[in-house]
């Protein structure tokens, strides 16, 4: 189930201000280094804020972890991706802005966008991560 955040009702008891924590498995056709893959569902640890225009913040992290084999070495190798997420959605939404409509904020695009950002463009072991010779 994709989370969301209630607006209307949020501003009608006055709570401007909220928090989620989100735990979810991510589509694995995002991940596009080879033999690479999710070795941990995604949590999100959001924060969000309404304000006077309607306008939505959200802010928070992104974590996950990645297992497969070193792009370089082809070592079996894991590692722990952290990423600090944030977006605006309006309900007449810019350019830089996620929309929303009818109160509700759907977080689906804007997760499966933060798991993209915060995606490598390689997974490296820790030898070759300390080599330094990217």
């Amino acid at each position: 189930m994709v989370p969301r955040i209630d607006v209307k009702t949020a501003i009608a008891k006055k709570k401007y201000v909220g928090e989620l924590d989100v735990t979810f498995d991510a589509d694995g056709k995002l991940i596009d280094i080879p033999y690479v893959e999710f070795a941990s569902p995604v949590r999100a640890a959001l924060r969000y804020e309404i304000f006077a225009d309607d306008k939505a913040e959200v802010t928070g992290t992104i974590s996950f972890r990645l297992k497969g084999l070193c792009s370089r070495c082809l070592a079996e190798t894991e590692r722990e991706i952290g990423y600090s997420a944030e977006g605006v959605f309006a309900p007449m939404p810019k350019d830089d802005e996620y929309g929303y409509s009818n109160g509700f904020i759907d977080l689906g695009e804007f997760l499966r966008d933060s798991v993209m950002f915060a995606l490598p463009a390689r997974l490296l072991c820790g030898s070759c991560a300390d080599d330094g010779s990217e």
